[in-house]
């Protein structure tokens, strides 16, 4: 969906970093099929689709995976309605305190009543 524009995700610069580092473990490349080039082509789709959000002061420590912290910090700052994630576990608690639904990818479709 954000491929075909359809949505429109929240970044900044710390979070594009982390999906770079993200996409290019091996375990992840390998899963995924896609070669550099591929995975750099999406970044860039991520880049010039995404909504920029400004950092104005940090959150953390938050969660359990500093990494995370990233995307706590663009959906707080950014206003988000939801968090999409494969790790729900890990943002529910705090997302709830921050007023952030934490939503797995199957959630977020039915919601958006999508196949």
């Amino acid at each position: 969906m954000v491929l075909d524009e359809q949505l429109r995700p929240l970044i900044s610069v710390s979070l594009v970093l982390e999906y770079e580092a993200v996409l290019t473990r091996p375990e992840h490349v390998q899963a995924s099929d896609l070669d550099e080039e591929a995975i750099t082509d999406l970044l860039k789709v991520i880049v010039k689709t995404g909504e920029p959000v400004h950092i104005a002061r940090r959150l953390r420590p938050q969660l359990v995976d500093p990494n995370d912290e990233f995307v706590l910090e663009a959906a707080y700052h950014g206003k988000a309605d939801a968090i999409v994630t494969l790790n729900t576990r890990d943002f529910l608690a705090v997302t709830a305190r921050f007023r952030i639904l934490t939503l797995s990818p199957a959630e977020a479709l039915k919601r958006m009543k999508l196949p």
